[in-house]
């Protein structure tokens, strides 16, 4: 072995080990460091910056912290009830997190093999030292396995930050920041990262399968080659007849309904009928087939029914309704026959909501379109599906989301071992708050449930989750509790850093105090898809690359002649008929 990779390096060395609590050090600066870097072999060092890494020799390996705090010992001896020195000495709080060991490779060359966690403990008194460029590259530049590059260390001249995939996949991810901080673009360099990956691997073929949820229509921008599926244009088809009996419940009866237990059995036996039917049309087993199965079945036509369910004197027996219908008393007391009119009349009003329109177009009653509607997700032609959900209410998000969440979960489900392995699938669900915050609102309700299925199970199954959010601590705990990958950028607001702190590890939640210092596109990487904590610079993306911005430019937009009349007139059109 080189004794030079054994050597400390002196000039590097800033102070000493006074406390040992756990994997947390305690080390008291040199009191002749003035200014707070170092300069070796021509490169500058900076001296306790919060997310920078110091050393502690231990033989052979190196113990390798984090640095979480920096302060004056004066505040540590009160904070501890000790006697409070008058001078002047400062202290560097630090998180251990790894160690690591010099090996030879060749004859010539050596390489620092490094692993998380710490088996060896340093003793008090003992030196720490500046972590040397050479070694950061070797601890943050294993691109080793399936990796794919997420940006630069800061402070270490350009050492890539690798995210391993399956970690940051297939065990769920977080990225949270404050407007502003880069988020969207942050996404993008993820999801760009993962599509060059077969290139840069040479693998001879490559497929992503990637379904955005995006709220503002804004990454379409991002990804010229992409699968847009549009609630307001018609090119996302979600037809009600998806829905499993608890859906359907909430879709046509409703939860707050005085008499929703009636009409719920009501809906249930008519589900049951208009399936069966379907079955036989298609030739489908109907002995295997339960009340949740996705066949289509046909709606019927409510014009012209009247409160018995009878359009001119004869009863309606087509479709869903026709279904209802069939299971009225004989008698002609209309209160007898309320629960079955509340069903249908709701059925009516939901089939004139031109918000649900991609929801309520009846099936023709011919082909099979559950296959085509699955396709819409995952096909061979293009790897990422852009769903454009900007412009309708939360509610209708709600629903949609819930619906693609559920149909590529299900998909899941029933296929294979061997086919779930050969079609992972990521699901990036930005403005995650909207679709599962952690109020109880009924229009969130069907979302929350299903993307926390996905959160919990999703990763037996080969569905990951990317969830994205500005609000944090407006997300539903559960399902962020189940990432175990974060990407932080910039936060501003108190409760949203304190939310931060209290989903990561422990050792890493001194990482939260620099969250609002963080400049754009800077975050702090951690969890199990990180080789180790770190502040990282997120790659940068060229024009064509980033989501549309949403940043309105007041300055270049008031030098413009303003609204005419007629131009009003074309918006007022879209906003009647909520279409772009």
């Amino acid at each position: 072995m080189d004794i030079k990779y054994l050597q400390p390096i002196e000039n590097l060395a800033v102070g000493k080990i006074i406390e040992v609590d756990g994997s947390r050090i305690i080390a008291e600066l040199d009191p002749g460091i003035s200014e707070l870097s170092r300069v070796f072999a021509g490169e500058n060092y900076p001296i306790g910056q919060f997310g920078s890494i110091i050393k502690v020799h231990f033989g052979r390996r190196s113990i390798y912290g984090l640095v979480s705090r920096l302060r004056m010992k004066s505040d540590y001896q009160l904070e501890n009830g000790l006697h409070v020195s008058s001078s002047d000495e400062r202290i560097i709080e630090a998180d251990l997190f790894g160690e690591g060991e010099w090996r030879r490779v060749g004859n010539h060359d050596f390489s620092l093999e490094f692993e998380r966690g710490v088996a060896n403990y340093p003793l008090p008194q003992q030196p720490i030292y500046l972590t040397p460029k050479s070694e950061l590259r070797f601890i943050y530049g294993d691109a080793k396995g399936a990796v794919i590059k997420i940006g630069e260390h800061v402070g270490s001249k350009g050492s890539p930050i690798y995210a391993q995939l399956n970690e940051l996949l297939g065990k769920h991810t977080a990225i949270l920041g404050s407007t502003g901080s880069g988020k969207s673009g942050t996404v993008a360099a993820v999801i760009h990262s993962i599509l060059e990956r077969g290139e840069i691997a040479e693998h001879k073929y490559w497929h992503p399968q990637i379904i955005i949820l995006d709220p503002h229509n804004e990454y379409g921008k991002a990804f010229p080659h992409h699968q847009r599926l549009s609630t307001d244009e018609g090119s996302l088809k979600l037809p009600y007849w998806l829905q499993d009996l608890e859906e359907s419940l909430s879709l046509f009866v409703g939860k707050t309904e005085y008499a929703a237990t009636s009409q719920s059995n009501i809906l249930k036996n008519a589900l049951i009928a208009v399936r069966e039917q379907a079955a036989e049309k298609l030739d489908l087993d109907i002995n295997q087939l339960t009340v949740d199965s996705p066949v289509p079945y046909i709606l019927g036509s409510t014009d012209g029914l009247d409160h018995f369910g009878k359009r001119d004197g004869e009863l309606y027996s087509e479709g869903l309704d026709g279904a209802i219908n069939r299971q009225r008393p004989a008698g002609s007391n209309k209160k007898d026959h309320e629960d079955y009119s509340k069903v249908i009349r709701k059925i009516d009003s939901l089939l004139k909501d031109g918000r649900l329109k991609f929801m309520m177009d009846s099936w023709d009653g011919v082909q099979d379109p559950l296959p085509a509607i699955v396709n819409q997700f995952l096909n061979q032609n293009t790897t990422v599906q852009i769903v454009d959900l900007s412009g309708v209410p939360n509610e209708v998000a709600g629903v949609a989301s819930a619906a693609i969440a559920r149909i590529v979960f299900q998909l899941k489900v029933w296929q294979t071992e061997d086919e779930r392995q050969n079609s992972p699938v990521l699901l990036v669900c930005e403005e995650a708050h909207r679709y599962v915050p952690n109020r109880g609102e009924a229009q969130y309700e069907a979302a929350q449930s299903a993307i926390r299925r996905i959160a919990k199970e999703g990763r037996k199954y080969g569905v990951g989750l990317l969830l994205v959010s500005q609000r944090p601590s407006e997300v539903e705990a559960t399902v962020l509790s189940q990432c175990n990958s974060w990407i932080v950028l910039r936060i501003t607001n108190d409760s949203d850093r304190e939310h931060v702190r209290s989903i990561l590890p422990d050792s890493m939640s001194g990482l939260t105090k620099m969250l609002s210092g963080l400049r754009r596109q800077e975050a702090i990487f951690v969890g199990q898809a990180a080789m180790l904590p770190t502040r990282v610079m997120i790659r940068s993306l060229s024009e064509e690359q980033l989501p549309r911005s949403n940043d309105i430019d007041f300055d270049k937009g008031w030098q413009q002649s303003g609204m005419s009349l007629d131009k009003i007139d074309v918006v007022v059109k879209k906003w009647r008929y909520q279409s772009k």
